[in-house]
């Protein structure tokens, strides 16, 4: 996996140049941008799988805002923690896009300390939604490995009911639903009728 990183998005080049030096001697990656164009253009070569990391964006930029160049990344289905940089007079338009999502903001002058945690915060909460959302596609790429009848004999493991009882239902053998069941196990990768109800109830 690419290595999380930080997108900075100014167009200021001193303040790019001064955050890229900050945040780099506290150990973090960062790759600077000079405005929501360039940002976009860089992740649609990415594309379709968004990067790891944070956003640290600067709300009053040309020709696209902060908060504009927030909701590009929402319609792109990015869901990476959004940082905004903001003058006293932007809150209002972060306070609307905190509501969209975004992870946090800091009005200048910041403290540099301030800043550099929030984002290695901000890339710790991204680093353990991956981990999530690694977990589901797994999940749905197994439970989509499955028959249909395995999936008739996996809904009826998940309740508790015993492998003669499922053989009446579905009007099979024992030993055919004995077969059914281990393949079901071992295609979800569990071991118990329990694991196999948890498994159902996480989606």
């Amino acid at each position: 996996m690419t290595e999380a990183q930080i997108f900075l998005v100014d167009d200021d080049p001193a303040v790019r140049d001064a955050l890229a030096f900050l945040l780099g001697s506290r150990g973090l990656r960062v790759a600077s941008f000079d405005g929501g164009p360039a940002l976009l253009a860089a992740l649609d070569a990415l594309a379709p799988v968004g990067p790891p990391g944070v956003f640290l964006l600067d709300v009053r930029m040309e020709p696209m805002t902060g908060t504009r160049l927030h909701d590009e990344l929402l319609a792109r289905g990015l869901r990476n923690p959004v940082l905004f940089l903001t003058g006293h007079g932007d809150i209002p338009m972060v306070v609307e896009a905190l509501k969209k999502g975004a992870f946090d903001f800091l009005e200048k002058p910041y403290s540099d300390n301030a800043l550099a945690d929030r984002l290695e915060q901000a890339l710790a909460v991204d680093a353990a939604m991956r981990i999530v959302g690694a977990h589901a596609d797994e999940r749905m790429a197994r439970m989509a490995s499955l028959t249909e009848r395995e999936r008739e004999v996996m809904g009826r493991v998940a309740t508790g009911k015993l492998n003669k009882v499922i053989a009446d239902e579905l009007n099979v053998s024992v030993r055919t639903i004995e077969v059914h069941r281990a393949r079901v196990f071992a295609k979800l990768g569990v071991r118990s009728a329990a694991e196999v109800a948890t498994l159902l109830a996480q989606g």
